[in-house]
């Protein structure tokens, strides 16, 4: 594999003028102007794409991934178990939760049944679970749960001894989804001005609170002060949007410790992080599993090819009757794409190595890129799948030419918003690169990413 995009000019082979109009009437989220590609195949970490440019309308690039796909597409593009399995899916039926289906006792069984693959996180008997259509709506999920935990359906009133307990604690530079119920748990003014905002006045008010992420002594200090309100933490066990940072060893387990010491509920939002540390979860340490009362995972769980979440919560917490009904909920299809492909991950023994790949991967973007361009990039953060480099001011400023010289030196990349400016002296910090790679890469195609990451860099001085 070369070190530049294969591309050819192929000015009438593409529908060039279909892909520009569609391109117009989608939607556009990021209040830019869009990047002037499409793409029209791929395969593994390959995409195939179509320059809609002005100046290049038409010309082919094929590019390496270096997203899997929003960090959703878990064994890349067209994988064969991957596509065996949707054609399996629609044979299946489409039943949804009010009736059982064979595909979602089998996967539900194979996980979190008596010896089930996650049982080490999930005790058997312990937790059920629900589908939902993206991590957003997980995140929702648990919320209800949550805010579900503190009523009584029955008398229409608040259980006994939670009346006082109307606080959610989130943390700063936290991510857990667009949607009108997630908003509020970001701090950021920038995502919040102008949106409703959390009744705290009315009888069943909540309120949110944010504190530093990844500090022991902030945790410590709230805890102290304010668990008699406190009805739940939301964490991610990596922050993922705020650049990918990673708490200090212990917080985790200290914050679960904390949680279960104070009747308050643990909610980890591992929609991110799930199946990209070289384990199956990231709430975990050197000495195990870290307890949850509520975990979302998505994105790797849909194996790119269906977008759906699930929701795992200790058996009491509950919703009223109907009141989580959802067309959504692990549907046949969904269960069977995500069963064969987390089957294939385990015979196939790809979160280790992935996490090996990780260690590679880590070493090289810290020689080639912060090591050789200390003007682009200052810092390597994260493990296993999911990696940060973090830019410097001057690059940040200017990472709309970035991702073209990036695409130019075929590579596409995404960039997270970073943490920015932090309270109490903490370092403020950039945007940052994200790498997410597919379980399947390779240390070679690990090694391809980065030269062509740092080729692109060049071509920006």
């Amino acid at each position: 594999m070369s070190a530049a995009p294969v591309a050819r000019d192929d000015r009438t082979g593409e529908p060039t003028d279909v892909l520009s109009r569609g391109r117009d009437l989608h939607l556009n989220h990021y209040g830019a102007a869009r990047l002037p590609f499409a793409c029209v195949g791929g395969r593994g970490l390959e995409l195939d794409v179509v320059d809609l440019s002005a100046q290049g309308r038409g010309r082919r690039l094929r590019l390496l991934d270096a997203s899997a796909g929003y960090a959703s597409a878990t064994l890349g593009g067209a994988h064969p178990v991957v596509r065996a399995a949707l054609t399996r899916g629609t044979a299946v039926g489409n039943v949804t939760d009010e009736l059982g289906s064979l595909e979602r006792a089998e996967l539900l069984d194979r996980l979190f049944g008596s010896g089930g693959l996650w049982t080490d996180h999930f005790p058997a008997g312990r937790y059920h679970v629900s589908g939902r259509n993206s991590g957003s709506e997980g995140n929702e999920l648990a919320l209800r749960l949550v805010l579900e935990s503190r009523f009584d359906g029955r008398r229409l009133r608040p259980r006994p001894g939670k009346e006082r307990r109307d606080t959610i604690l989130a943390f700063q530079g936290a991510w857990h989804g667009w949607t009108g119920g997630m908003v509020p748990l970001l701090n950021r003014r920038h995502y919040r001005a102008g949106l409703p905002a959390p009744d705290a006045a009315g009888p069943y008010g909540v309120r949110v609170e944010h504190i530093p992420f990844g500090d022991p002594g902030a945790l410590a200090e709230y805890f102290a002060t304010s668990a008699d309100r406190l009805l739940a933490v939301v964490v991610e066990p990596i922050q993922g949007d705020a650049g990918i940072l990673p708490p200090p060893h212990g917080y985790l387990r200290e914050l679960a410790r904390r949680c279960a010491a104070d009747d308050v509920l643990l909610v980890a939002d591992e929609v991110l992080t799930f199946a990209k540390t070289g384990h199956w979860f990231a709430m975990r340490d050197a000495d195990g599993p870290v307890p949850t009362d509520i975990t979302v995972i998505g994105k790797f769980l849909g194996m790119g090819a269906v977008s759906t979440s699930m929701v795992i919560a200790r058996k009491e917490l509950t919703v009223r009757p109907s009141g989580a009904v959802t067309t959504s909920d692990l549907r046949p299809l969904n269960c069977a794409v995500i069963r064969d492909g987390i089957e294939h991950i385990e015979s196939e023994g790809l979160l280790r190595r992935s996490a090996d790949v990780g260690v590679h991967l880590a070493e090289r973007l810290d020689a080639a890129l912060v090591g050789r361009h200390p003007d682009v990039f200052t810092e390597v953060r994260g493990t296993g799948a999911m990696l940060g480099v973090e830019l410097t001011a001057a690059a940040a400023d200017r990472i709309g030419e970035l991702r073209g010289e990036l695409i130019e030196a075929g590579v596409y990349a995404e960039f997270m918003a970073g943490a920015g400016k932090r309270p109490d002296g903490r370092r403020y910090i950039h945007p940052t690169l994200r790498i997410v790679l597919p379980l399947i890469a390779t240390a070679t195609q690990a090694d391809e990413i980065v030269d062509r990451v740092a080729a692109g860099a060049r071509a920006t001085r």
